[in-house]
């Protein structure tokens, strides 16, 4: 299953911001001793929970080998297994309803409750990764990548070209990368904009819940997989303006292509007058998505710390538009020993096809989906991460904690009946946890 719509972080772009950190880091006491290592090694293990909705736990290992000439391989692991509940995309009512997902899982809930479907799935993912300098100034990054859960399954890699310019003090990136992905869900691929259940929205013991009419995929066409294809491009520079600060700005374009759609998400039909749920429709998005950011980031080095900042800004064409601060402060408490805070701020535009249900009688759009990750959205990260060292014991450890606040403008200008006394984006809670452990030799 996945949790996100979007696509995971690009290797490239990571790579370009880990690189600007690294640069300056090196003016920091301790870094040279870490680049002259050969072999560094790193584990975590991340808890993340969504209050009474998804938990993940995900096992990270990561080696990297460095070699005499500059030139290093990689090899990451990571797997996570995902339990709980996700939204379905259904409204809440003023009443008891029972509602059923495009994938037949039916469920039960309270009066002004958010519908979710209860969901599991273990994903694992693998990536390796090449560096190799040419020629002093030059250097080039290859890394591919395999991941697969229960119902997708993706596969890929980024190649980059780094130029240093002027001594040194100015770093040029390019980039692109590919992914061909597979989406396989539980019953099919559901056809967009049908009917999931005749019935759907009254008290549990009232009208029909036909198992049989959850998806529409064998009768109407549906196929069993789909194919999404994402090519990506990155261009970034870096400049090192004191011994103490540099700058870096990087943009990115990612161009998804073929089925991007929720398989498992619908859309409440609302009765025009009451403003109740009265029946559901499968979800239905474009086959095509232009995304783009710019990402600035600047990173300073104080007498005893590192402060850290970046601003990105993040559009697409379909109408999401969204804004990220993001701000850190590296604080050395005593040797091999430091406090890092964290403030992240997020706002983010609703897509032009997002809606909070679809009035029964009036005609269907092209589009529609209720998913709340492509509404009107804000959060506020706060969070600190903790790392030292145990005495007589090799490496590091870090340890790290963050409270989420996520919410959206649940109050629409166009809410109908009982809508209008329900917060239909109502507040989520999130909290993570992450335990680290890096050792060089």
């Amino acid at each position: 299953m996945q949790l996100d719509s979007a696509p995971r972080p690009a290797p490239v772009r990571a790579r370009l911001r880990a690189a600007a950190c690294l640069l300056l880091a090196s003016s920091i006491p301790g870094a040279r001793a870490a680049a002259a290592a050969t072999t560094q090694f790193d584990a975590s293990g991340l808890l993340y929970g969504e209050l009474d909705r998804a938990k993940v736990v995900e096992p990270t290992l990561r080696v990297m080998r460095l070699l005499d000439n500059g030139q290093s391989f990689s090899a990451g692991l990571v797997l996570d297994a995902i339990t709980g509940a996700s939204p379905s995309g259904a409204m809440p009512t003023g009443r008891a309803m029972t509602t059923t997902s495009a994938s037949g899982t039916v469920t039960n809930h309270a009066p002004g409750e958010i519908p979710t479907s209860p969901f599991s799935d273990f994903r694992g993912a693998l990536e390796l990764g090449w560096h190799q300098p040419l020629g002093g100034i030059v250097a080039t990054d290859l890394v591919t990548h395999y991941s697969r859960e229960k119902d997708y399954q993706s596969i890929g890699g980024t190649a980059a070209l780094s130029l240093d310019l002027m001594q040194r003090l100015t770093s040029v990136t390019v980039g692109g990368g590919y992914d061909y992905d597979n989406v396989f869900p539980v019953n099919g691929v559901p056809v967009g904009l049908s009917p999931v259940v005749a019935g759907t929205g009254g008290p549990p013991d009232e009208g029909p819940t036909n198992a049989s009419a959850v998806t529409a995929a064998a009768a109407t066409g549906g196929t069993s997989a789909a194919v999404k294809q994402v090519p990506s491009a990155v261009v970034g520079v870096s400049r090192i303006l004191t011994r103490r600060w540099m700058v870096s700005l990087n943009a990115s374009r990612i161009v998804q292509r073929g089925y991007l759609t929720e398989p498992y998400k619908i859309v409440s039909v609302i009765d025009p007058d009451s403003g109740t749920t009265v029946g559901s429709i499968t979800e239905q998005r474009p086959t095509t998505r232009d995304r783009r950011d710019l990402l600035a980031n600047s990173v300073y080095h104080f007498g005893t710390g590192v402060f850290y900042s970046s601003y990105r800004y993040y559009w697409d064409d379909w109408g999401v538009r969204s804004h990220t601060i993001d701000l850190k402060y590296r604080r050395d408490l005593a040797e091999e020993t430091f406090f890092q805070p964290h403030v992240r701020l997020y706002a983010q535009t609703a897509a032009d096809f997002f809606r909070f249900g679809v009035v029964q009688g009036e005609p269907l759009p092209t589009y529609a989906s209720s998913d709340y990750r492509l509404g009107p959205l804000r959060s506020v990260t706060l969070g600190g991460t903790y790392g030292f060292h145990v005495p007589d014991y090799p490496g590091e450890l870090t340890v790290r904690a963050e409270y989420i606040l996520q919410w959206g403008d649940g109050h629409p200008s166009d809410a109908v009946g009982v809508q209008r006394t329900l917060d239909l984006m109502p507040p989520l809670h999130i909290a993570t946890v992450m335990v680290g452990y890096t050792r060089t030799f």
